[in-house]
């Protein structure tokens, strides 16, 4: 399987290396199974209004032979995304937007994702739809160092973290201003922002100088990486690849790099979310963040969660997976309406 676009594909690659994509749809398989003894795949796929069915595929010909969201699908109020593409330094860039039920203006939610080697595209996404339930419009897209655009875009944000604006960061606000441009229900006066990991990363960075946001959740991020390359389960690794190979004695770049640097200018509301048993980015790099909001006078709150992990959003217990949906909206609400 191979990412491409927002999409993930099934792809042959031949013995002299070129390759051919076999299923190819507005859609996203994740799951693939095959056999040598036979032509057909089977797959599991998803898409944007539909968490996934088995389905089978033999000479380019699909049969979905499964229902066990079909209650699911037609119960839930799933809402559809608008798509468009937007050029920036001869870059083409993707951009997904919600919309919810009704027709007047809205608020919104702009979603910036974790990795920052993933995506998002035309899976499905239970946090897209419960912010949409919420009343929510929701913006999404995949700035430079992300996946599914070829390695020269992955790593076209490397080592940019430090400047006062890194490319990815103006990649995402970029995109954020053309949907607020061609949507006239987008509500550009009462926009938040969310995202984990590396999603919380770049928000604590993107709040250091853009202030137009009027609520924010930062959520399992990384903010300093002097800290985090002596306590997350990749910190000896994980920095070279995005800041580069470092002098042990010498942490003046990954002081540079780290969000928590100029956290001091941020002022937008912050809900700052981070798990105790999180090894990746562990709860320290969330208690930073907070420390630094409040010595600065900004309205900020901290939540965390006892026994969960990095993947809190997408494996926790439901009860808590719950709760945080429950705290997501309250703040968002206190500040858009």
């Amino acid at each position: 399987m191979a990412e491409d676009r927002g999409r993930q594909v099934v792809v042959e690659v031949k013995p002299d290396l070129t390759h051919e994509v076999t299923y190819c749809q507005q859609n996203y398989v994740t799951g693939l199974s095959t056999t040598s003894a036979t032509t057909t795949l089977a797959v599991v796929l998803e898409s944007v209004i539909d968490p996934g069915e088995l389905v089978l595929i033999d000479d380019g010909e699909a049969r979905t032979v499964s229902a066990v969201n079909e209650d699911f699908r037609s119960s839930a109020g799933l809402r559809d995304c608008e798509h468009f593409v937007f050029d920036r330094d001869g870059i083409e860039f993707d951009v997904w937007v919600y919309l919810p039920a009704g027709d007047g203006p809205v608020p919104v939610l702009f979603n910036i994702h974790g990795g920052p080697a993933t995506q998002y595209g035309w899976s499905f996404f239970d946090e897209f739809q419960v912010e949409l339930g919420a009343g929510y419009a929701v913006v999404a897209t995949n700035p430079r160092s992300a996946s599914g655009h070829g390695e020269d875009f992955v790593r076209g944000a490397l080592k940019d973290w430090g400047s006062d604006t890194p490319i990815d960061a103006v990649d995402l606000l970029t995109a954020l201003d053309q949907a607020l441009t061609r949507f006239d229900r987008l509500d550009r006066d009462r926009v938040g922002v969310m995202g984990g990991s590396y999603g919380g990363l770049i928000i604590a960075k993107i709040l250091s100088f853009d202030h137009r946001f009027k609520s924010a959740i930062p959520e399992r991020g990384l903010y300093n990486w002097v800290s985090f390359a002596g306590v997350s389960d990749i910190g000896l690794w994980f920095g070279d690849i995005y800041v580069g190979d470092r002098d042990y004695s010498d942490w003046s770049e990954l002081w540079n790099v780290s969000s928590i640097r100029t956290a001091h200018k941020i002022r937008t509301p912050c809900l700052v979310i981070h798990s105790e048993s999180d090894f990746r980015c562990p709860i320290d790099q969330g208690e930073q963040l907070f420390s630094t909001l409040l010595a600065n006078g900004v309205t900020a709150e901290f939540l965390r969660f006892p026994g969960e992990s990095h993947e809190l959003s997408r494996s926790g217990s439901p009860r808590h997976r719950v709760e945080r949906f429950e705290a997501v909206i309250e703040w968002h609400g206190r500040f858009l309406g």
